[in-house]
């Protein structure tokens, strides 16, 4: 099957030139303040791609999934669109676990704290996951920020060593892009803006 990620897209989605695949993923922040009418045009150029499978999980920046109720969120998405909140799904076989939580930055959404908050998120991944979308990075994987520091999660690295997924497919440090092999897992930033929020990025392809 071949997979297209991309992450970051803050409502810039229609400057980022798709790639033909099987599955498009997109690892979170669809919108820059999460409001309806963002997550609302976010989805309707989601649907209109020509994938057979689209995946999609919020980030910090998507408000809207945190606050609205699971009714509202549903009814919003399009029947095509797969949307991952500490849930699976599995699609021809693969594997497929979403979670948008992030380390504790000021008052963004999906905040939860470093230590046993996050880790309470980590615990429900399965450990048959190929493919695990989390909008923010492990710590030490494609995580450094221009001062230098390496801002990812530590309790996400210790969950990857157990569950071993094929793919890790991540976003939010923006000038962190990349794509990492370590061992059982290729580890993918897969953001499509810089620092200043313009498009410069391809999406990054892969076959699973």
């Amino acid at each position: 099957m071949k997979i297209v990620a991309i992450s970051d897209t803050h409502g810039r989605h229609q400057q980022v030139q798709l790639p033909k695949g099987d599955l498009l993923i997109h690892a979170g922040d669809i919108s820059v303040r999460g409001r309806e009418e963002e997550v609302i045009d976010f989805l309707n150029w989601f649907s209109a791609q020509d994938f057979k499978y689209k995946v999609f999980i919020a980030g910090n920046h998507d408000f809207y999934f945190e606050q609205a109720t699971p009714e509202a969120i549903k009814a919003i998405i399009p029947p095509d669109i797969i949307y991952l909140n500490d849930s699976g799904i599995t699609i021809e076989g693969i594997h497929i676990w979403g979670s948008p939580v992030t380390p504790w930055f000021y008052d963004w959404a999906f905040n939860r704290h470093r230590g046993k908050a996050i880790q309470n998120h980590w615990d429900l991944i399965p450990q048959n996951t190929d493919i695990l979308i989390t909008h923010g990075p492990p710590q030490g994987i494609l995580d450094k920020i221009v001062s230098g520091d390496k801002v990812g999660c530590e309790r996400l690295v210790d969950a990857l060593k157990i569950i071993k997924p094929k793919f890790s497919i991540f976003g939010h440090i923006h000038e962190a892009r990349g794509v990492l092999k370590k061992k059982h897992t290729t580890y993918i930033n897969a953001s499509v803006v810089n620092l200043q929020y313009q498009v410069v990025h391809s999406p990054v392809v892969f076959d699973c």
